[in-house]
């Protein structure tokens, strides 16, 4: 009998750790850190006199370049173990994330932080269509929430059509990168399975800096002659957004899954939506705010809906 109950163990915790576990009281802290430390990104981006290829690559390859003692020294080990299928897992979550940054930050200079921090935060929607994809039924609660986040979007593209079509165009490339944001969190769920937080992140950043390194070669984006303040901007932005943010997201995921995850990034959108209003004056029609309301109801209902099959699950 002993035998029988660990040969069911696994399969129940690894249901848990995509539908969302439960976590631990430290994930729920690390969470909190870390969507603090994103909550900057936007307002910092917006403020740095650079390229928004040359933003994305910088965060990244500062904080590969952090990263590297740790992962050759002490986990050495972990990225031999990583197996081909999780480094080439892991090497997908990195193109994914390049290529939600190549869309995502040059919208912020397009549209106003506060509809483009939103947009790219539809995150939760997109995974869970992936998930359906997969072969995972969704509640109906999950497909109100998702009905209404799209009006909220639809409500939002409309006011920025109206002040004007680069505003819109704004949107559209942060809605997609907020699309491309759900494959990298579901790829690093499954990936965070079997392999440490360094490991995968080490993989994952290296893959994101290479191919952000080789758009702004073919898109001609300036990589260095920045002032001292730009450059500072961007070690900020490494440490907050990066090491603090998206590495404590890869942390906490395995043990939240990536349905909870995803969805506490909706918190980035009025933290961020406050922290350009204060440090660079931007306030929106108040149109904007509605929308912005719109968006994170359905998206609370869509987390609420995703609550109850990650309960039977953990079962």
């Amino acid at each position: 009998m002993r035998a029988v109950r660990t040969r069911t163990a696994a399969p129940r915790q690894a249901a848990g750790a995509v539908a969302g576990g439960p976590g631990t009281g430290l994930d729920l802290f690390l969470l909190a850190v870390a969507v603090s430390g994103i909550s900057l990104s936007a307002p910092l981006i917006a403020a740095t006199a650079a390229p928004a290829l040359a933003i994305a690559f910088w965060r990244n390859a500062m904080a590969v370049g952090v990263l590297t003692p740790l992962a050759l020294v002490r986990h050495r080990a972990g990225l031999r173990a990583m197996g081909r299928r999780n480094v080439l897992l892991a090497a997908a979550a990195g193109a994914l994330l390049a290529l939600h940054f190549a869309l995502w930050l040059p919208s912020l200079h397009m549209t106003s932080v506060a509809s483009s921090t939103a947009l790219v935060t539809t995150t939760p929607i997109w995974t869970t269509l992936l998930l359906r994809l997969r072969g995972r039924s969704s509640p109906g609660l999950v497909w109100a929430g998702t009905a209404v986040a799209f009006a909220g979007v639809v409500i939002l593209t409309g006011v920025d059509l109206s002040l004007s079509p680069r505003a819109l165009a704004g949107d559209a490339l942060a809605l997609g990168g907020g699309m491309a944001a759900a494959g990298y969190v579901l790829l690093g769920a499954e990936v965070r399975r079997t392999v440490s937080t360094t490991a995968y992140t080490y993989v994952c950043y290296t893959t994101t800096s290479v191919l952000l390194l080789a758009a702004c070669l073919v898109f001609g984006a300036d990589l260095g002659g920045y002032s001292g303040e730009t450059w500072l901007k961007l070690a900020v932005l490494t440490v907050t957004a990066q090491l603090l943010g998206h590495s404590l997201l890869n942390r906490v995921v395995r043990g939240l899954g990536p349905s909870v995850t995803s969805t506490a990034i909706l918190l980035e959108t009025p933290g961020a939506a406050l922290i350009a209003a204060l440090w660079l004056g931007q306030n929106p029609p108040a149109a904007v705010y509605g929308a912005l309301a719109v968006i994170l109801l359905g998206l609370a209902l869509v987390v609420r809906g995703n609550a109850g099959p990650a309960r039977r699950a953990r079962a």
